[in-house]
Order: structure tokens, then C-alpha cells, then sequence
């Protein structure tokens, strides 16, 4: 059984119009904080947090949250994913940097996991209003228009994004995306994977590697990004599950592309360090 999504949607809409955006490009130096060097929070991310974690179990009785700013203060609580209560994973402000310097690219992430399982996901742009959801088995869907992501016709047309430094600083990555080559496409990083999510759902960007995966910041995007019918495995090329944060993973349109990363970069990187 999953809550219905239409609520989910209007709570998360809700939520950012009142405790996100007025503040947006307004907040004071003190609303700003570090919970260590260069991973902001300010008082929007708890506020939001806050207005969720009592509102979400309402919407599904006998669930529990997880949200980001509760496992900075509580490392344990990771261990609700292991339990057997439907768990709400939650990144209240997606992309906290961007908002303090005053740049529209954040989001808002809320996942559904049950039995170590995404069920369903939404990811919100609150400059725009976009909203994209998607439950399991039914498609990723974005003001009733169904999301499918896309191959271009040209790898050099592909553009997406690449985290981890191991990756970015591998002689594998120079040869593929260095000055004038750009043999798979453009890399760029958002600093917001909601975003890059959206992106992705809607053509304008095709593919992305991770290595930090924190289940507020992937769980809702992952399951999205194979409803809409793109591919994606572990670094290892096993199953993604929320509660596995290594080895990483990587999402493109579809396993042929996966396969050529691998080989173009996953493989050769790992060479390296032997």
C-alpha cells in the first residue's frame, strides 16, 4: 500500500512555499552553519526537516522519517532502513550551497523505502514547480506527461555528471572529457543531484556517477531514473538498495552506455590503483 502521492506532493509544495523560499536570497550569515568543512546547513534545511518529520507519518500511519539533518545529529538512526516500518528518507534542501550564495539550483528529495526497497520517490524544484514522482512499476511522471530519458544521437552530445576524485583526476577521464576531446559528451556538477535528477527525467542531461551515495540524495532519483526507462547498477554491477552507500553508482539511458563507461572509465580507474 503506498500514501497517496497527490498529498505527498501538496505537503512537499506546502512545506518549501513557506519555510524554504522566503527566505531564499535573504538569509542572515548567522541562518548559516557547517556541520564540517564545506557541507553547509542552515536553518531552512532544519526548519523544513522539522515541518516534515511530523507531517509525513500522518500521510502513512506506522512509518518513520530519516532525514539528513537527524542522521548528522544521529548517525544511528541510518539503522531505520533495516527495520520493517515503511521509512520516509528526506533531504529537505537539496543543494544547501547554492541556496545560501542565492542560486536557484536546490530541491526538495522525499523517498519511500519499505524492506530496504524504494517504493516511491519526488523530487521538487521550488524556483520552478517542478515536481516529479514516480511509485514503482508505474513510470516517472511530471505534470501528467510521462518521463522517459533519452539517448542522443551522438555520444559527443551527451552531457551528465561525474563525482568522486579518483574519477576526475584518472588519466582514463583526461583522455575521455579533457580539452577538445569529449568523446562521451560534457561533464558538468550541479552541487544539487535533485536537480541533476530533474535534468536527467527530462533529456537535458543523459548520465551520472556517483560515489557518495546517501540515501536522502539517491533513493527517490534512482528509482525514478529506471521507471523512466533508464538504466543504472553499483559500481560493482550489482543492484542499487538505499541502505548500501559503496561503491557508488552509475545511471545512464540504457545498459549499452553503462557498458561503454565501464570499460572507458570504471575499469581503467580501477587499473589504476592497482
Amino acid at each position: 500500500m503506498l500514501p497517496d502521492i497527490e498529498r505527498v506532493s501538496a505537503l512537499i509544495r506546502e512545506v518549501a512555499a513557506e519555510e524554504m523560499m522566503p527566505h531564499f536570497a535573504t538569509l542572515d550569515p548567522e541562518d548559516i552553519g557547517e556541520k564540517a568543512p564545506g557541507d553547509f546547513v542552515t536553518s531552512v534545511d532544519l526548519a523544513s526537516e522539522r515541518r516534515f518529520t511530523q507531517s509525513l507519518p500522518d500521510l502513512m500511519p506506522g512509518s518513520v522519517v530519516l532525514g539528513e539533518e537527524a542522521v548528522a545529529a544521529d548517525r544511528a538512526r541510518l539503522g531505520l532502513l533495516a527495520g520493517n516500518d515503511p521509512v520516509w528518507v528526506l533531504d529537505p534542501l537539496d543543494g544547501t550551497a547554492n541556496f545560501a550564495a542565492g542560486l536557484p539550483i536546490f530541491a526538495v528529495i522525499v523517498a519511500l523505502v519499505r524492506h530496504g526497497e524504494t517504493v516511491a520517490g519526488w523530487i521538487y524544484d521550488p524556483s520552478t514547480g517542478r515536481m516529479a514522482v514516480a511509485s514503482r512499476g508505474d513510470g516517472a511522471w511530471m505534470a501528467g506527461r510521462r518521463l522517459r530519458v533519452r539517448r542522443p544521437s551522438q555520444l559527443r552530445q551527451m552531457n551528465g555528471s561525474i563525482y568522486g576524485r579518483k574519477y576526475r583526476t584518472s588519466a582514463a577521464y583526461r583522455e575521455i572529457w579533457g580539452p577538445g576531446r569529449g568523446r562521451l559528451g560534457h561533464v558538468f556538477n550541479a552541487r544539487c543531484v535533485g536537480q541533476e535528477y530533474l535534468a536527467r527525467l527530462q533529456g537535458r542531461m543523459h548520465f551520472g556517477l556517483y560515489t557518495r551515495l546517501n540515501p536522502w540524495d539517491h533513493a527517490a532519483g534512482c528509482l525514478m531514473h529506471e521507471e523512466a526507462g533508464g538504466y543504472l547498477a553499483r559500481l560493482n554491477g550489482e543492484r542499487y538498495a538505499p541502505a548500501e552507500p559503496v561503491p557508488g553508482v552509475l545511471m545512464t539511458p540504457d545498459r549499452e552506455l553503462w557498458d561503454e563507461f565501464r570499460s572507458s572509465l570504471l575499469i581503467p580507474v580501477e587499473g589504476e590503483r592497482d
